[in-house]
């Protein structure tokens, strides 16, 4: 299971009654937060949610926006007397970022592991998911995320007894190990079934329209992207500051066939988002305005 929170939902600057971006995956144990907007502690304290769990932390881009929040997150931390390991994970220039902005957060009592984005695209293997950064169109360089939990195929039992495979093997294969006894080997695909659908959750914000946010937000259950203009007059100042409308949004999730989206990143200018979702779902009806400390829990499908 999946618990996704949308812990900041504005733009550019914090308002009080919305704290500027961040998103927050819990998975078995873990969290994963992407950017770290002002106000993403209080979000955090007003949705109950801690920050110990906090493995790593990505960055979108470096707009004061998206990493302001980091240095007093950092101290938060090493004052509750974290010792483990943090790592994030950013465009080219991550570490002399963070550094320079750790000028007032000096002395921390763990490590920090940087990631530092190589290329258009790369994937990641994190405590237990896929997460894959790809370049999205704004007017510095920019990623979106998308993170995905897979589903191995369902065990057969009756397969396993056909073909011979001890029963003390059956639990190591059906978690993917590869054994080998008395010169035979075996191997989790004598036991699998197909690969079962998994869940996939795509993050994009500050960027115009792009192919590459089509194909990676493919199929996602949930799809929260950008909608930084819902007025119909600001599509010009979208292309000149390379921002995207919600009727944009609302076109891509369309295209990559989501099952719902969640629009967020919005103007300070735009101080009731709901106005403007009528256009959003004429073009497609699953979509929902997304607000601070909104919260979906995904689960696998039954079968």
């Amino acid at each position: 299971m999946l618990d996704i929170c949308l812990l900041g939902s504005g733009g550019m600057m914090p308002l009080p009654y919305r704290w500027l971006t961040s998103l927050m995956v819990r998975y078995n144990g873990s969290s994963l937060l992407i950017d770290c907007g002002e106000g993403t502690q209080i979000a955090l304290k007003q949705k109950g949610w801690s920050f110990k769990p906090i493995d790593v932390i990505c960055f979108t881009h470096f707009h004061g926006d998206h990493i302001s929040g980091l240095p007093g997150l950092l101290l938060t931390m090493g004052n509750a007397d974290r010792r483990e390991p943090l790592t994030l994970i950013g465009p080219k220039g991550l570490e002399r970022v963070v550094n320079a902005l750790r000028v007032i957060a000096p002395e921390l009592p763990f490590e920090l592991r940087f990631m530092e984005i190589q290329g258009a695209q790369q994937e990641f293997a994190l405590n237990g998911y896929r997460l894959k950064a790809f370049r999205v169109n704004h007017n510095v360089i920019c990623y979106g995320y998308t993170l995905e939990l897979d589903r191995i195929g369902r065990f057969d039992v009756e397969r396993a007894k056909a073909q011979n495979i001890p029963m003390k093997f059956w639990n190591r294969l059906q978690k993917g190990e590869i054994l080998e006894e008395d010169g035979r080997t075996y191997t989790p695909d004598m036991v699998l079934g197909p690969a079962r659908k998994g869940l996939k959750v795509t993050y994009t914000t500050d960027t115009r329209p792009t192919e590459s946010i089509v194909e990676n937000a493919k199929n996602s259950d949930l799809f929260i992207c950008e909608g930084m203009y819902g007025e119909p007059d600001k599509q010009v100042k979208a292309v000149e500051y390379k921002h995207m409308t919600f009727r944009e949004a609302a076109q891509m999730a369309k295209q990559a066939q989501v099952k719902e989206l969640w629009l967020t990143h919005y103007s300070p200018s735009l101080v009731k988002p709901e106005e403007y979702m009528r256009q959003v779902t004429d073009i497609f009806p699953n979509a929902k305005p997304g607000k601070d400390r909104k919260t979906m829990e995904l689960d696998f499908e039954d079968e």
